[in-house]
C-alpha cells in the first residue's frame, strides 16, 4: 500500500511490454498471412526489373515505370533491382504491416501509461554530426517523455524503411495497429484491479484518451 511493485511497479510494467509485445506481433502475422498479403519492395523491384528488361507485364503504374530514379539506379548497379541494406535480402513474410512498428506501437503505448508525458527530459543532449560526442541540446523545443517515446517509435518503424525493407504505410499503420492492441489490453487488465485509477495517453494522431 505504500509503492508500487507487483501492481504499478517495475514489474507491473515489464509484465505489460511483454505482454502486448507478444500480442501485436500475433496482430501483425494475422495481417500479413491472412489478410493482407502484401508484396515486399524488394519483390516489386524485381517486377519493375523484370517488365523493363524481360519484357513481363506486370501491372505497374506508368508513374513507376517513367520516373527517374530508375536511370539512377541502373546507372549505379547495372539492373533496376531494389537497393536494400540487408545482404540477405527481405524477410520472406509479406510487409504490411510492420511487425517491428507494431511492437514498438504497443508498447511505447504502455509507457505513455505509466509516465507523465509533459515531464521534460533533464541534461538534453544531442550527438555531434560526427557522432563522437554529446553536446547540449538548445534547440527550439523541449524534450519531453512522450515526445521522445514518439521519436523512438518513429525511428524503429520508418527505419525498416530506409532499409528498403517495408512501405511507408506498413510503419504507419504498424505503429496504430499496436498502439490499439495496447489500448485495448489496458482497458481489460483495469477491470481486474481493485484500485481506482486511470491512465492518460496521448495517441500518435495527438488525441489524449483516459482509460
Amino acid at each position: 500500500t505504500q509503492s508500487g511493485f507487483p501492481t504499478f511497479g517495475g514489474p507491473h510494467i515489464f509484465f505489460l511490454l511483454s505482454s502486448v509485445a507478444n500480442l501485436a506481433l500475433k496482430a501483425a502475422w494475422f495481417q500479413k498471412w491472412l489478410v493482407q498479403r502484401r508484396l515486399r519492395p524488394e519483390a516489386f523491384g524485381g517486377c519493375i526489373h523484370n517488365n523493363l528488361v524481360a519484357h513481363t507485364n506486370y501491372p505497374i503504374h506508368k508513374d513507376i515505370i517513367d520516373s527517374s530514379v530508375l536511370s539512377m539506379i541502373y546507372g549505379r548497379n547495372k539492373s533496376y533491382l531494389l537497393p536494400i541494406a540487408y545482404p540477405e535480402g527481405c524477410p520472406a513474410h509479406p510487409a504490411y504491416p510492420s511487425g517491428h512498428a507494431t511492437w514498438v506501437g504497443a508498447c511505447a503505448t504502455v509507457v505513455k501509461a505509466f509516465f507523465d508525458e509533459e515531464s521534460i527530459i533533464e541534461d538534453q543532449v544531442i550527438p555531434t554530426d560526427d557522432g563522437l560526442e554529446l553536446v547540449p541540446y538548445k534547440g527550439p523545443d523541449v524534450l519531453t517523455v512522450g515526445g521522445e517515446l514518439n521519436k523512438l517509435a518513429s525511428n524503429i518503424a520508418i527505419g525498416r524503411d530506409f532499409a528498403g525493407i517495408h512501405w511507408r504505410s506498413d510503419a504507419i499503420e504498424g505503429m496504430n495497429l499496436g498502439e490499439e492492441l495496447s489500448i485495448r489490453f489496458l482497458i481489460e487488465q483495469k477491470e481486474m484491479f481493485y484500485e481506482k485509477f486511470s491512465f492518460s495517453i496521448t495517441k500518435f494522431d495527438g488525441t489524449t484518451i483516459q482509460i
